[in-house]
């Protein structure tokens, strides 16, 4: 059996915000009618965190759903539990329009810690950064550079960040610069 290796062996960066890679994660991207009683069902089984509303994350220990669009959720749940959880989505949700995938190797996830991650985040996003643009527990889908990615801060001074795999050394890249300590703005 092959070795579990994360995207960047667990990277780590300290500057104007630590950032660590916390790779693997149990990741499934769940489609389907958002309102249905099978859905709601379905989620309550393998996350015990409630359904999203619209833009924000709903966190239960460590697992957690995440509102993608009007007909899409992240799940995420620890790595080991991610092929028990597809199968108990998967006979949920049997019968009913749905999409149940394992995405958690496609995926690449960082955590950002410190007082500036509004100022690091801004500088490679064009989402609005303010308190106001983003409270804690919004999910923002948006690009960081050349690249797709989603965050949201689970705090005001914790935020998660997600990307695809292939772009994992990219991002990480992007994060460092925009965390370097002498590229400090001092606007948040």
């Amino acid at each position: 059996m092959s070795e579990l290796v994360s995207p960047l062996n667990n990277a780590s960066f300290d500057g104007l915000v630590k950032i660590e890679e916390i790779g693997p994660l149990g990741m499934i991207t769940l489609r389907g009618d958002l309102a249905s009683h099978d859905m709601t069902h379905a989620l309550s089984g393998v996350t015990g965190a409630a359904l999203p509303q619209t833009r924000r994350a709903s966190v239960d220990g460590d697992r957690a759903v995440l509102w993608m669009s009007p007909d899409e959720l992240l799940v995420l749940c620890p790595y080991a539990d991610v092929t028990g959880a597809v199968d108990t989505l998967g006979q949920a949700l049997a019968g009913s329009h749905s999409l149940v995938a394992n995405v958690s190797d496609a995926r690449a996830v960082f955590r950002l810690t410190g007082g500036n991650i509004r100022e690091v985040l801004a500088k490679i996003s064009p989402a609005d950064l303010s308190p106001e643009g983003l409270p804690v527990g919004e999910v923002k889908r948006t690009r960081f550079a050349q690249v797709a990615a989603a965050f949201w801060l689970t705090s005001e001074e914790e935020a998660t960040v997600i990307c695809f795999r292939s772009v994992a050394d990219y991002t990480f890249a992007l994060l460092k610069t925009a965390a370097h300590p002498d590229s400090a703005v001092g606007y948040f």
